[in-house]
């Protein structure tokens, strides 16, 4: 079957024209923040724990006058790098009867990951804001023809780009004001939260559209 040309490459699926100071820049021009939850086990907790985590939940939500979207992201574990501790403990391990044992629970969970994979989930709040003023992606350079880089077009164009960069700092200022109310509701719940960085960023999206791949050694998604 013929391979239709109109659709595209794949970059035209995602809907992200950028990642800068932790914040989410979308071809629409819309900005997107996201917070990374910690988990709790509520089964474990006592009928009246339950009760101030769920009423705390509830005043979460009702506080809230903006959308907000949960999402729940589940993604193998990287066990590389607790492999590899093993085997250097195992090296630096002056007890023959230790060496042996260490050798012996590192291949155990070697085979058990090859036949079980290892998933862990992931609880992120994706808070968004929406300028008044939506530019999309090459504004400035449309804004302005170009006919020669004359003096007055550079300086106009110049002038631009301090417009757009003041406007998105303006834009991401109102935007951690509602990320801070969210980061706020989570911890009177008694939440661990905290907003993922550039790196994170990239790092969560490439697990996102990987679902196959293991995640890439060396970048995490901690907590701080």
């Amino acid at each position: 079957m013929p391979i239709r040309k109109d659709l595209g490459n794949t970059q035209d699926l995602v809907a992200i024209e950028e990642i800068k100071e932790s914040t989410l820049v979308l071809k629409d021009g819309g900005l997107r923040q996201v917070i990374m939850v910690g988990g709790i086990n509520f089964a474990l907790k006592s009928e009246t724990e339950q009760n101030i985590i769920t009423q705390g939940y509830q005043n979460l939500l009702n506080g809230l006058d903006f959308p907000a979207q949960i999402v729940i992201h589940s993604r193998k574990v990287n066990i590389e790098k607790y492999l590899e501790g093993l085997a250097e403990y195992q090296t630096k391990e002056p007890s023959p009867i230790l060496q042996n044992q260490a050798e012996e629970y590192r291949e155990f969970i070697r085979g058990f990951v090859q036949k079980n994979a290892i998933m862990e989930k992931i609880f992120l709040v994706v808070v968004p804001f929406v300028p008044l003023s939506l530019p999309g992606a090459g504004t400035v350079g449309k804004a302005l023809p170009f006919f020669g880089k004359s003096k007055k077009n550079s300086e106009a164009e110049a002038k631009a780009r301090e417009e757009a960069a003041r406007n998105f700092a303006e834009n991401v200022s109102q935007l951690k004001q509602r990320v801070d109310q969210v980061l706020e509701g989570l911890s009177a719940i008694g939440l661990e939260a905290a907003v993922l960085n550039d790196e994170q960023l990239i790092e969560l999206f490439y697990n996102f559209y990987n679902p196959e791949a293991i995640e890439r050694k060396g970048i995490a998604i901690p907590l701080k």
